[in-house]
């Protein structure tokens, strides 16, 4: 008798079924009812793909060797026949194989009657190991030409060179080939090596190839018989790979390295924040159909110094990382009446008072956890349109993993190895064949893009890298051996930096707190300031330079930025004294000076604008400057001037003149304020979102055994629970004698109310919301309403039925 899966999954003591829960925990989201439920979803499409998908290469060409020598009737096969096929390769290692696949249930029965799980050969290639189908399958002919083997050989030998070449690509799969019908027929005037195939029954047309092709071409396939024929050197399976493929590493010194890439780690954090503070200063606004347009992106790539590519990711890193965001503004033009546009968030003010380690962290793991691939901008979608930055097309599910995949190759290498690119391709594609298929640009833009962030340097992952990796594989990989966190050290505190954050911090130049004063009136900040410092910086100076030691230039505009945000020229003097480690330059003291005296004189205020002096020798020069002209001045008495223009207008046309005005309110007194700074709403980070969604941990230990346990105890209620009674079958549309349909309502209403009392279990059969009958097993909890109220202990659910589609009740004997 055939064993169902099923009955096999039944047979498996509890640690094997709990192996293959742990193996494909997909089969138990949500955990099936039972047994019955568990084979049905092993065998679905979804989760055969799924677990194929997890597979090397090795352990696929395998599988395929098991379809390959299945017997046709029975549909099974023996290990000794899988070995067998697998020729040139050691019989441990296809064992190994065979094991992996029983393991996941792929394959399962005895050595000598081994299954395939039937979603197999849906997801799977129709042609195993490349291999096309019997000739008895396609064509008469071609299958009494098999049929001999000798006269095969014979026709084999005899192929002309060119129909020889053929026939050895087609033997290395896949076994169909395309063929215009000219060739394949000769009447485009020359000697066709197809037609000579055709001709002598090596190679037989499919009819259905035209139309599959949709144009003026035929499919051939080469028979299965005369692939093995070809492939008696290699066998059956074709060229296996039964090991991982080796990487060929250039060594370098793991010091260079770490401090190669700290020091593009600085860089990726200085270009960041240039990027968000040229934001900041001109909102980008988003396009209507998402993501910002070309001619912005190129605008920040020329302000910051960047190339287009760099820019764009850092600008997604930095949206992902929640720096930057969405808002609304108020549009004319815009359907809603509202345009967006993108803006930092209140969480850039934060980050950039956080340490530089701290800062790269959030910036790389939201890198790394972002379902967003750069890359990908600049090309076109499906409907030949360009990929903006920040659009829904650049969205790709499966970039996290192979962000992850890619890096966790150089993180197996020694410490400063230098992996060659192609031969990490190769590996991940040996290692993940199926999900790997299409990654290769995605993989080789992980390694630019971890470059440029600071992860790779001289192209071998830094010390603080692998320790990033590491933490987030292990984020991904939660174990519930200690569900409650109780173990010690098993949590880190909020407060404590991660460990990559300490490496890199310990690379990195401490913050310094003072400058260099120099006498051309350059601020030098011999290393990354710390945020107070650098705040101070911005205002009171203009930065010329950045890297490990950025310098800044005092100017007339910078020291008139200081004062209009409430700094006196007493506080300037303080504030230089207190941060320069050398002798502060008379120069830059006179500047201050000037500026300072120069500073207020005029005072502006809104009454339509107006002007104010005491100096009125001041006033004469502003109606005789042409240059304020437009401005329509007028003096309205010897020390007050006005102008019908806003108060906006007038303060930046006297400051492009060069003078020096400070607003006033209407009492009189200045108006020293900070430009307010807009900013969108807050967003969680990428790495934050990835880390709330992983909250499920694996299922080991008493979890895994839990889940065990309530399948099993649903199986066996399954199991235990009979057929319906006659009586209820009957109601239910079966052939049988008894009552009337009214007088059996009638009685098991009677029922109901006496099992609600006894609290016993009851055969209903009911109409369900679509018309269908059925019948269930439950015990009744109460009556009331128009409905009965039981609970099915198969299922431990509570169902409520409508009393008036009960067709039948009779108590479980």
């Amino acid at each position: 008798m055939t064993t169902t899966l099923a009955d096999h999954l039944r047979s498996l003591p509890d640690e094997a079924l709990g192996a293959l829960l742990q193996l494909r925990p997909d089969l138990v989201m949500p955990v099936p009812a039972d047994i019955s439920a568990l084979a049905v979803r092993a065998q679905s499409r979804v989760s055969v793909a799924r677990a194929l998908d997890a597979l090397d290469q090795f352990t696929l060409q395998i599988l395929d060797g098991v379809r390959l020598t299945r017997d046709p009737g029975d549909g099974t096969t023996s290990v000794e026949a899988v070995v067998a096929a697998a020729q040139g390769v050691d019989a441990t290692a296809t064992r190994a194989a065979l094991d992996r696949l029983r393991a996941r249930f792929l394959v399962y029965g005895p050595d000598s009657a081994l299954h395939v799980v039937a979603s197999v050969d849906e997801v799977c290639s129709p042609y195993p190991a490349g291999l096309g189908r019997p000739a008895a399958e396609l064509e008469s002919r071609t299958a009494a030409l098999c049929a001999d083997p000798a006269r095969l050989r014979r026709t084999l030998l005899s192929a002309p060179p060119a129909a020889r070449a053929v026939l050895d690509r087609l033997a290395e799969g896949p076994p169909v080939g395309t063929v215009s019908a000219a060739a394949r027929t000769g009447t485009d005037g020359g000697e066709s090596p197809v037609r000579w195939l055709v001709e002598n029954g090596l190679l037989v047309p499919i009819s259905d190839g035209e139309a599959a092709l949709g144009g003026p071409a035929d499919a051939v396939e080469l028979p299965r018989e005369v692939g093995l024929l070809l492939r008696r050197d290699c066998g059956p399976l074709g060229r296996l790979e039964p090991t991982a493929p080796a990487v060929a590493a250039v060594r370098r010194d793991p010091k260079s390295v770490d401090s190669a890439g700290a020091g593009q780690a600085m860089e990726a954090i200085r270009h960041t924040e240039a990027l968000v503070e040229a934001v900041a200063a001109e909102p980008v606004p988003m396009l209507r159909s998402g993501g910002l347009g070309v001619r912005d992106l190129r605008r920040l790539s020329r302000i910051t110094g960047l190339d287009e590519r760099t820019a764009a990711l850092l600008v997604e890193v930095a949206y992902a990382a929640g720096l930057l965001g969405e808002t609304e503004v108020p549009g004319a033009g815009s359907r809603a009446g509202v345009d967006q546009q993108v803006m930092p968030t209140g969480g850039y003010d934060l980050w950039r008072m956080l340490p530089l380690a701290q800062r790269w962290e959030q910036l790389a793991a939201s890198w790394l956890a972002m379902t967003r691939q750069p890359g990908l901008i600049g090309q076109r979608d499906e409907r030949d349109r360009p990929i903006s930055v920040l659009s829904a097309e650049a969205e790709r599910a499966g970039a996290p993993s192979a962000r992850r995949e890619t890096l966790g190759v150089l993180a197996e290498q020694e410490p400063g190895a230098a992996p060659d690119v192609d031969d990490a391709l190769r590996l991940l594609a040996w290692r993940a064949p199926r999900r790997g298929k299409g990654r290769e640009p995605a993989q080789r833009e992980a390694l630019s893009e971890a470059a440029l962030l600071g992860l790779i340097g001289l192209g071998a992952l830094t010390a603080y890298g692998r320790l990033l990796v590491a933490e987030a594989t292990a984020a991904r990989e939660l174990a519930d051996d200690d569900p409650l966190g109780l173990r010690p050290g098993g949590e880190q505190s909020p407060n404590e930096p991660s460990a990559a954050v300490q490496a890199l911090d310990a690379l990195l130049p401490a913050p310094v707190d003072h400058v260099l004063v120099q006498a051309d009136l350059t601020v030098v900040v011999p290393g990354p300031p710390e945020p107070e410092l650098g705040a101070e910086l911005e205002l009171v100076a203009e930065p010329e330079s950045a890297g490990g030691a950025s310098v800044y230039r005092v100017t007339a505009t910078s020291v008139r930025r200081a004062l209009d945000a409430g700094y006196a020229a007493d506080d300037l003097h303080t504030l230089f004294r207190r941060r320069s480690r050398t002798d502060v330059p008379q120069a830059l003291t006179y500047l201050i000076d000037d500026v300072a005296r120069k500073h207020g004189g005029l005072r502006a205020g809104s009454a339509g604008a107006y002007l104010r002096s005491d100096d009125e020798p001041l006033l004469a020069e502003l109606l005789a400057d042409r240059r304020l002209g437009l401005l329509s001045l007028r003096r309205l008495a010897p020390t007050v001037l006005a102008t019908p223009y806003q108060l906006g207008r007038m303060l930046d046309a006297l400051r492009e003149a060069g003078y020096a005005p400070v607003p006033e309110d209407a009492t009189g007194a200045a108006m020293l304020t900070r430009g307010r700074t807009r900013r969108a709403p807050a967003r969680v980070s990428a790495a934050a979102r990835m880390a709330a969604t992983l909250t499920t941990p694996r299922l080991t230990g008493p979890r895994l055994l839990g889940v065990v346990e309530q399948i099993r105890r649903g199986d066996a209620a399954a199991r235990a629970a009979r057929r319906a009674p006659v009586t209820v079958r009957a109601a239910n549309g079966h052939t049988a004698t008894g009552l009337t349909a009214a007088q059996a309502h009638t009685q098991a209403l009677a029922v109901l109310q006496q099992a609600v009392r006894d609290r016993a279990l009851v055969w209903v059969g009911y109409v369900d919301a679509h018309g269908a009958i059925a019948s269930r097993l439950v015990r009744p909890v109460s009556i009331g309403g128009g409905y009965l109220r039981a609970e099915d202990e198969r299922t431990e659910m509570l169902h409520t039925f409508a009393l008036h589609r009960v067709t039948a009740a009779v108590l479980d004997e």
